[in-house]
């Protein structure tokens, strides 16, 4: 099942008062619903929480109080391995694990269980599909190049393709352009407005510090500070200057260009 088979009503993820404490809190009260059909931003300052919901989420920190749910199964009642496969992730914290020279085509392949350096039992059909994942996103002339070849902007496509392997129903990016240069993030950009819009595309997450990122399928916006949400909606509602000032305490004037 992915994002687009699940029912209207249910959200892809919900998080119900969620606090996370590690001597202090990280997040406090922390309640956000992800339901089919959008897709969100996340916004804030370092240091706002965005990286410990992220964590909490892709179940690598346990909440203090809170749930979290994919798609209806609620961590801790079920099989976190599983549940974790339903959510994909683009980050640099996920490439720099990354210890062996795989292939293009590998690094998709290893997504099916959700494990890096690892390809498992690997079938004909799983190749296939693979192979398939890499046409989408118009890197079948990467398939057989080797991770340390691919440039910045290469390895955050084949980095979506891995994560598209699994049985998605939500795709985090995790500043995605971070590292790429003006063109290569233009390019970025583009690619992702047309894979959201993509029938098979599944409910996506799109982490930033730059308002300039948000593309226009983009339909809501989280804004974070100090481990607390300051707004969440929809972006017409919640996007202005004077949230954004607050977010980032500093006076934010936001202007929208329409080209």
């Amino acid at each position: 099942m992915d994002a687009k088979d699940i029912p209207k009503d249910t959200p892809v993820v919900s998080v119900s008062d969620l606090s996370v404490k590690r001597r202090e809190y990280l997040l406090r009260d922390i309640t956000w619903h992800v339901y089919p059909g959008q897709h969100w931003v996340m916004l804030g300052p370092n240091g706002s929480g965005k990286t410990t919901l992220l964590n909490t989420l892709t179940a690598y920190f346990p909440p203090t109080t809170g749930t979290v749910t994919v798609d209806g199964k609620e961590f801790g009642r079920y099989d976190w391995r599983e549940l974790r496969k339903r959510i994909g992730i683009v980050s640099s914290a996920v490439k720099r694990k990354i210890h062996r020279p795989v292939t293009a085509r590998d690094m998709v392949l290893s997504g099916k269980d959700a494990r890096l350096n690892f390809t498992g039992d690997v079938t004909e059909d799983d190749r296939r599909r693979a192979d398939g994942i890499l046409e989408q996103l118009h890197c079948t002339h990467l398939r057989d190049r080797l991770w340390p070849q691919l440039s910045q902007g290469e390895r955050q496509r084949v980095m979506i393709g891995r994560a598209l392997m699994a049985d998605l129903c939500l795709l985090i990016l995790d500043e995605p352009c971070a590292g790429l240069d003006p063109v290569a993030r233009e390019r970025f950009l583009v690619f992702i407005e047309d894979l959201a819009q993509s029938v098979h595309s599944p409910t996506m997450v799109f982490v930033t510090h730059h308002v300039e990122e948000i593309m226009p399928t983009f339909t809501h916006v989280l804004l974070l500070r100090s481990g607390t949400i300051l707004a969440s909606g929809p972006k017409q509602d919640v996007l202005n200057s004077a949230v954004l000032s607050e977010t980032f305490d500093a006076s934010i004037t936001l202007r929208q260009q329409n080209f």
